[in-house]
């Protein structure tokens, strides 16, 4: 047996040996300059600039355990082993090792009687296949060879004319399975290699579909990813080129970025088929056995409602404590949705009175000695959570009787449910598009869901209530787009919470963010509305400050030495022993700077780049916190 603490504890303790420095886990909500992520999906999301070549405090070498969130999964949620939140090991080369170390690194803390000591004779590996752009990952092959060797174990590559299915330890795989990036249409990318444990049998199916031909990514549950190492080697850029849209270039900063599911892992080492039976979650499903009086296995129907349940109370929790309250807008709807699918399958277990806060107190029960903040943060945990349920109970019932109505209209009728209908359920009771499709779908009612989604978009865009990110789904992670606009609009933001400050006072500090390439949203604590004469004078000093074309520099320091010199940052966030400072306007004279703040984004060199600022929005937020959404006219 090994605990989840040993787990981190080892993996931590393996790689700092191997010369990486041990970073804080970052917070679940990703730097405001990324507008096409809502949460932190991957360790790699706080590093991004380091991987394409930025200068990292810490060195070449690192490794942490991140916090992480994913909902493109989230209909798989239930499964043996698919989460919502999650926690990441990640150790990264930032230009420094490659795939010879990574690989055999992987290999010893997976084999070694010291580390974990997972039989060789367990595992099998994919690698990338290669294609028109990029040529098979031959090196990966030979290296995983000589690990397999020295273990006295088979050798073989898969070969499908071979059909040595059973014996091959090596699968190439196409594109689409071993292979990161880049994040947007360009950028940094590279083949990966994963890592899989044989189970020996299927897990969410009786039998096998593929039978003999059951390999590595196989649904039926078999395999288990563990870790996944990518190895960032190539640019994809445009190519002017008429036969060809893009090239894979080479890059002369090679990155190593690997990933392992701590969940996961710690479920194979305990010799189980599935998270749920883990520390990490048995007393959570122990607390909704309680709440529910059934058992967890008594049936396939329940065991998924209680593992709906116990992950997405676990989601929520880790999601309020870093700062998002329940909305109809990009996180704060991830936050509702989830929070409301876990009500209804508590509904479905016959719990009628509210129960997320009593979940809410296993999870943190579970967690706060590892994350502190959760257990400091408890009563707002709680607060958020008590009142999406009652919001969500008012409405449940009526929402459930419409979506009967329409069982009936359909099976009677022959007429279909339309998009806007779907929409309205949305808008008048709060249920979440995917919520109706469940349940139209489990009570026999044919539909296109394709139809329907769009339908739904459309009044949704008509309406307004949910931004673009949040409506088309795209809860997947990567560096934006639109690179220059974005960094503009973000050196911006300092420039305005400087002026905020010298207009209405110190109590002035920043509550969030969120910057597209088209304009820039910025939160800050205030308790009314601000005058047009304000407005006015915010507006005027920034432009000021741009039309005196004022440098842009940052330094390296200590957060000590941050605080002393007056820099402003969200100071209940996690920060490593150094952070960035970037000051706005020259203060080497002895005058003070225009701005200075711990940030961690890009940032123009000079403030005469960023052309004219004007705000085009002022308004509530919520209790005490107001909105500026601004733009930048060149």
């Amino acid at each position: 047996m090994i605990t989840a603490d040993e787990l981190r504890k080892k993996f931590l303790d393996f790689f700092s040996a191997e010369g990486h420095t041990i970073i804080p886990s970052a917070s679940l909500v990703p730097n405001e300059t990324d507008p096409t992520v809502l949460f932190t999906t991957a360790g790699m999301h706080p590093l991004a600039p380091y991987l394409t070549g930025e200068k990292h405090p810490k060195g070449k070498r690192l490794v942490n355990v991140q916090k992480c969130l994913r909902t493109g999964d989230i209909e798989d949620v239930g499964d043996s082993s698919h989460n919502t939140f999650f926690e990441m090991l990640g150790n990264w080369s930032l230009g420094d090792y490659f795939k010879n170390d990574s690989i055999k690194w992987s290999w010893e803390f997976l084999t070694d009687k010291k580390w974990l000591e997972i039989s060789p004779e367990k595992i099998k590996v994919t690698v990338f296949e290669g294609d028109n752009n990029a040529s098979r990952d031959d090196e990966s092959i030979k290296i995983w060879r000589e690990c397999f060797k020295k273990s006295g174990i088979s050798l073989e590559v898969y070969d499908k004319e071979k059909g040595n299915n059973k014996t091959a330890r090596i699968f190439p795989l196409p594109k689409k399975d071993n292979w990161w990036g880049p994040a947007g249409e360009t950028g940094p990318c590279g083949p990966d290699t994963e890592i899989f444990i044989d189970l020996g049998k299927p897990v969410n199916s009786e039998k096998c579909s593929n039978g003999d031909e059951c390999q590595p990514g196989c649904k039926c549950g078999r395999y288990v990813e563990i870790w996944n190492n990518v190895f960032m080697e190539f640019n994809k850029q445009r190519t002017v080129n008429s036969e060809q849209e893009y090239e894979y270039v080479k890059l002369k900063q090679k990155n190593v970025d690997t990933g392992m599911g701590l969940e996961r892992m710690l479920a194979v080492l305990n010799g189980l088929d599935n998270v749920y039976e883990t520390e990490l979650f048995a007393p959570i499903v122990e607390e909704i056995e309680k709440l529910s009086e059934k058992k967890y296995g008594e049936s396939k129907d329940t065991k998924k409602s209680m593992r709906i349940i116990a992950d997405h109370i676990k989601a929520a929790v880790f999601i309020i404590s870093d700062g998002v309250v329940p909305s109809n807008v990009g996180r704060g709807y991830v936050l509702r949705r989830l929070i409301r699918r876990a009500v209804r399958h508590g509904k479905i277990l016959g719990i009628e009175k509210n129960f997320t806060k009593q979940i809410a107190e296993a999870v943190i029960g579970i967690y706060k000695e590892t994350y502190p903040e959760v257990e400091g943060n408890k009563e707002k945990i709680f607060g958020e959570l008590e009142k999406e349920e009652n919001k969500f109970r008012k409405t449940l019932g009526r929402g459930l009787k419409i979506i009967k109505n329409y069982e009936l209209r359909i099976k009677n009728n022959g007429e279909n449910v339309s998009g806007k209908e779907i929409f309205d359920l949305y808008q008048s009771y709060g249920f979440p598009i995917e919520m109706s499709l469940e349940e139209l779908e489990k009570r026999g009612v044919k539909f296109s869901e394709d139809e329907l989604r769009k339908g739904f978009d459309t009044e949704l865009k008509k309406h307004q209530e949910l931004s673009r990110t949040a409506s088309a789904g795209k809860f997947k992670g990567g560096l934006a787009d639109g690179g220059e606009k974005v960094k503009k609009l973000h050196t911006a933001t300092h420039l305005l919470l400087a002026a905020l400050r010298k207009v209405l006072g110190d109590h002035i500090f920043q509550k969030g963010s969120n910057i597209t390439a088209e304009r820039l949203r910025f939160d800050f604590s205030h308790p009314e509305k601000l005058t047009n004469e304000q407005k006015q004078e915010v507006e005027e000093l920034v432009n000021e400050a741009i039309k005196k074309e004022l440098p842009v520099s940052f330094e390296e320091v200590k957060l000590n030495e941050a605080k002393k010199m007056g820099a402003m940052g969200v100071f209940e966030a996690k920060y490593g022993d150094k952070v960035k400072v970037y000051t706005i306007g020259d203060s080497a004279q002895g005058g003070s700077p225009f701005s200075r703040e711990i940030c961690g984004g890009p940032h123009v060199k000079n403030t005469g780049e960023l052309g004219k600022f004007k705000i085009v929005k002022e308004q509530s937020s919520g209790a005490g916190v107001r909105r500026i959404k601004a733009v930048l006219i060149q």
